[in-house]
C-alpha cells in the first residue's frame, strides 16, 4: 500500500508534465530550420568540429531567454505582443509589429526555399513540392484545433533525430569528438569570426519569444503549471542543441574530412552521399524537409499571432475563421506569398533575406530588454519575478546577444570590416 501511495503522486506529476509539455519543445526545435540548419552545416564542412564547444552557451542562451517568455506567458496570461502595446503605446508596437512581419515573411520564404532544395534532392520538382507543402501547413491551422497541431507539431519535432542517426552513420571519431566539447577555441579570422557569431545568432530570434507566448497562453496554461513548463523549455532546447551538434558532427566527419566546400544545406545533403553514404544522405534531406515544412507553417502562425495580439484581434488556432477572420486572413497571406515567391523568384531575393536577418537584429535588442523589464515588474510577475542572480545571468546573456547580432548584421552588410 505505500508503494502504491508513492507511485501516484509520481504518475500524477508525469501526466501533469505531458499535459503541458509542447509549447517549449516545439519553438526550440523550430529554431533548426532551413537557415539554421544550413549555419551549422557550413560551420562543421569548414571548420571540422571546431565550434562544437560554443553549442553549451547556444543551449545556456535559449533556455534562460525561453524560461522568461514562458513564465511571462503563464503568469500574465497575455501573449508577448500584447504586453509589448501596454507597455511601449500602440505606435510603437505598430513599428514593431511591421518589422516582425516583414522579417517573418521573408524568413517563411526561405522555409519553402528549404522545401523546394531538400525535395529536389529526391528528384521532384518545386512546382510539385512548394504547392503542396503550402496547402499542407494550411489545412492543419485552419482546420485544426490546438491540440491536433500540436500533436503533430511535437512529431516533427522528433523527426530531427534524422540529424542524429546521419551523424552516427558518419563515423566520426568520437574521442576528437568529446574532446572539441570541451576545448575552447577561437580563431581570429573574418570566416571563423562570422561563422561563430552566426551560430549564436541563430539561437534567438524575436519569432520564438512571441510565438512561445502566444502558444502558451492558446494552450491555457496556469500559475501551478510553470515547473512543468520549464522542464518543457530545458528538454526542448537541449534537444535542438543535440540535433545541431549532429548536424555539425556529420558535415565535420564527412565534407570537412575530404576538403570540399558547400555554401547550403542542400550541398551538404548532396555531398553526404559519397562521403557517408546514401542513407546518411537521404536522412540528411529528409532532415531538411521536414524542418523546411514544420517551420513553414510556425513563422507564419507566430506572425498571426503578433499582429492579432498587438491590437486586440481574436485569435487562436482552436477559433473557427467566423470568430478569429483576422488571425486566418494574416496566416494564409503569408504562406501563399512564401511559396508563390520561391514558385516566381525575384531578382531581390537575396536582398530580402538580408534585410530580414538585419530587421532581426535590429528587434532583437528591444525585444530582449523589453522582456526583462517585464519579467521584473512586481506588480506585474508579482513573486515569479527573476531573482538577483538570475537577473545578473540574463543581463549578461542579453548583452552578449546584442553584441554578437550587432556584429552579425555588420558583417552582412559589410563582409570586409574585420579585415582580410
Amino acid at each position: 500500500m505505500r508503494t502504491l501511495r508513492k507511485l501516484r503522486p509520481l504518475r500524477t506529476r508525469l501526466l501533469l508534465l505531458l499535459a503541458v509539455v509542447g509549447p517549449g519543445i516545439i519553438t526550440a526545435n523550430v529554431d533548426n530550420d532551413a537557415g539554421g540548419i544550413t549555419t551549422y552545416s557550413v560551420a562543421g564542412a569548414h571548420y571540422g568540429y571546431a565550434l562544437l564547444w560554443m553549442l553549451a552557451l547556444v543551449a545556456l542562451a535559449l533556455i534562460i531567454i525561453q524560461e522568461m517568455s514562458a513564465r511571462l506567458g503563464i503568469v500574465t496570461g497575455k501573449g508577448l505582443a500584447d504586453l509589448i502595446r501596454e507597455s511601449l503605446g500602440v505606435r510603437a508596437t505598430a513599428v514593431i509589429i511591421g518589422i516582425v512581419v516583414f522579417a517573418n515573411l521573408a524568413n517563411t520564404v526561405s522555409e519553402f526555399a528549404g522545401v523546394a532544395a531538400s525535395m529536389e534532392i529526391f528528384g521532384v520538382s518545386k512546382y510539385i513540392s512548394v504547392p503542396l507543402a503550402a496547402v499542407g501547413v494550411w489545412l492543419l491551422i485552419v482546420k485544426g484545433n490546438y491540440k491536433s497541431v500540436e500533436r503533430i507539431f511535437l512529431v516533427a519535432s522528433a523527426i530531427y533525430l534524422a540529424y542524429v542517426l546521419s551523424g552516427i552513420m558518419a563515423n566520426p571519431p568520437w574521442g576528437t569528438v568529446l574532446t572539441a566539447f570541451v576545448t575552447p577555441s577561437f580563431h581570429f579570422e573574418v570566416g571563423y569570426v562570422t561563422i561563430f557569431v552566426t551560430v549564436i545568432g541563430t539561437t534567438i530570434a524575436p519569432w520564438m519569444q512571441f510565438y512561445q507566448q502566444a502558444s502558451i497562453v492558446d494552450k491555457g496554461l496556469k500559475v501551478g503549471d510553470i515547473g512543468y513548463e520549464r522542464i518543457d523549455v530545458i528538454v526542448g532546447s537541449l534537444f535542438a542543441v543535440l540535433v545541431a551538434a549532429f548536424i555539425t558532427i556529420a558535415c565535420a566527419a564527412t565534407i570537412f574530412a575530404s576538403g570540399q566546400r558547400i555554401e547550403t544545406a542542400q550541398d551538404a545533403a548532396l555531398a553526404l552521399g559519397p562521403l557517408a553514404g546514401q542513407y546518411a544522405a537521404g536522412l540528411f534531406a529528409l532532415g531538411l524537409l521536414n524542418a523546411s515544412v514544420f517551420s513553414a507553417a510556425i513563422l507564419p502562425l507566430s506572425t498571426a499571432y503578433v499582429v492579432c495580439e498587438a491590437f486586440g484581434w481574436e485569435s487562436g488556432v482552436s477559433r473557427d475563421w467566423k470568430d478569429a477572420p483576422i488571425f486566418f486572413w494574416v496566416y494564409t497571406a503569408l504562406i501563399v506569398l512564401g511559396a508563390g515567391i520561391i514558385l516566381f523568384p525575384l531578382k531581390s531575393l537575396v536582398e530580402t533575406m538580408l534585410a530580414s536577418q538585419t530587421l532581426n537584429g535590429v528587434l532583437l535588442p528591444i525585444i530582449l530588454v523589453t522582456m526583462l523589464r517585464l519579467i521584473n515588474d512586481k506588480r506585474l510577475m508579482g513573486q515569479h519575478v527573476n531573482g538577483r542572480v538570475f537577473n545578473l545571468i540574463s543581463w549578461v546573456m542579453v548583452s552578449v546577444l546584442i553584441l554578437l547580432t550587432v556584429i552579425l548584421v555588420i558583417t552582412s552588410f559589410f563582409p570586409g570590416w574585420l579585415g582580410g
